[in-house]
């Protein structure tokens, strides 16, 4: 499948209609099991339907008029019930107004095909739901694997092909994990870059938003249109570009994910880019800081969900995602401002290390694990959670937008991902960046 620009422009030479490829993106939609938990098909059909037309006319309303999206089920999308990915959440009121985030969508011409499935209340890295099926990753083979979450639905959908671009959000690496695992981009934004408001939340000063997309080149347009911007964006060159990579973080990696990430720095070198291979202390402090202080989006969650704990309601919840939520009534508030004091002070000191240099990690240490031992074993599916949000939880914790490339294959056609961060608040510097980093490697 295309990327939605290469869409668009199908669109604009009347190779190809948006009601088409909505009918088409409908079709196999309804045949991909647990990827949505709900389509907006009539919806859908009458946004694609005054696309075409104004395709015709030649009047476009933005680059990705008439392109199909997915909305992960956290965004309120006018008449339909946001239901967080919980069963206690299926008889909730429907949504009267769309997010503002879908909403600035919609009016660039966009068609929301549907909202797509996620790990209950967004809290796991994981993608597994008891409630709405666990969708698998398209790149299985014999044995079902784990989608990545808690984005899990929108990575999927883009990965399969049934739309281009998926809307996700990420409080501890729920776009960047999905991304990786299925082999698409996933852009992380500062958490202030977009409006929050009509999307359900998780952790207040953790939670992003942010595309799964086939290309940057579709993310940098995204973030132009939420930002009411239309640009042109072309890769520039790499030569003299600074990256850090991040030394401590090649160790305790599956031997593909090393090695793919190698051979892309090894693109980067040759199209002139500067690469500092070393620990950073910044990052390598705030990944002790965490495994010493615990996270700070079991504190914001439980205070967000306390009341839901204390209600019968609880007893719909995934007992594993109930147990997380649950572990965090007992800890000391003398940890909390621990953590917010140190997260306020590495965020400055991340500045003056990096001065202008992007952060090169592995996106995930790993690729994709079968699903059914996760199922069937609670202590498994715990040390697998921690052990696939290492890597992403510091940047969500400095607040750092990151881009999630796809980097190879493993030796069974698994995906491995590398990912750019940058401080909080340099998106745009960021995604330009990914842009030419994109541009240059052969995967």
């Amino acid at each position: 499948m295309s990327d939605a620009t290469s869409m668009a422009e199908a669109f604009a030479s009347g190779r190809s209609d948006p009601v088409q490829v909505f009918e088409q993106a409908l079709v196999h939609a309804s045949m991909a099991p647990s990827v949505f938990i709900c389509l907006s098909a009539e919806r859908a059909r009458r946004e694609a339907e005054a696309s075409a037309a104004r395709w015709r006319a030649g009047q476009p309303l933005s680059v990705f008029d008439g392109v199909p999206l997915a909305w992960k089920d956290l965004f309120d999308v006018a008449g339909s019930i946001t239901t967080a990915g919980a069963a206690y959440r299926r008889e909730a009121p429907a949504a009267l107004l769309d997010a503002p985030s879908v909403g600035l969508l919609c009016r660039a011409g966009m068609v929301s095909l549907g909202k797509t499935n996620l790990s209950e209340l967004a809290y796991s890295g994981l993608g597994l739901n008891p409630h709405f099926g666990t969708p698998y990753n398209p790149h299985s083979g014999d044995q079902p694997r784990i989608p990545g979450g808690s984005s899990s639905g929108s990575a999927v959908a883009v990965a399969a092909g049934i739309v281009p671009i998926a809307m996700g959000t990420d409080t501890a690496g729920s776009i960047r994990i999905p991304a990786a695992l299925n082999g698409v981009v996933g852009y992380r934004s500062s958490c202030r870059r977009y409006s929050r408001d009509g999307v359900f939340p998780l952790a207040h000063t953790l939670d992003s938003l942010g595309p799964l997309t086939r290309s940057v080149r579709d993310a940098l347009a995204i973030d132009d249109l939420l930002n009411g911007r239309t640009q042109t964006h072309s890769p520039r060159s790499l030569k003299g570009q600074r990256f850090v990579l991040e030394q401590g973080t090649l160790e305790d990696i599956e031997p593909a994910v090393r090695n793919n990430l190698l051979r892309t720095v090894d693109q980067l070198k040759a199209a002139g880019a500067l690469i500092e291979v070393r620990a950073s202390a910044t990052f390598q402090a705030t990944l002790n800081l965490i495994k010493q202080c615990g996270w700070l989006g079991s504190f914001e969650a439980f205070a967000l969900h306390e009341a839901l704990l204390d209600s019968r309601d609880a007893e719909q919840l995934d007992p594993r995602v109930r147990r997380r939520l649950e572990a965090a009534r007992s800890l000391p508030a003398s940890q909390l401002l621990h953590l917010t004091d140190a997260r306020r002070r590495l965020q400055l000191q991340l500045v003056d290390e990096l001065e202008g240099a992007v952060l090169i990690t592995p996106t995930v240490a790993h690729v994709a694990p079968p699903l059914a031992p996760l199922e069937a074993d609670d202590d498994l599916f715990v040390k697998t959670n921690l052990a696939t949000l290492r890597l992403t939880m510091p940047g969500s914790l400095l607040d750092m937008p990151g881009v999630a490339l796809p980097s190879g294959r493993d030796a069974l056609g698994l995906p491995t991902g590398l990912l750019l961060s940058a401080p909080t608040g340099e998106d745009a510097r960021l995604l330009r960046t990914a842009l030419s980093v994109e541009s240059v490697m052969t995967i």
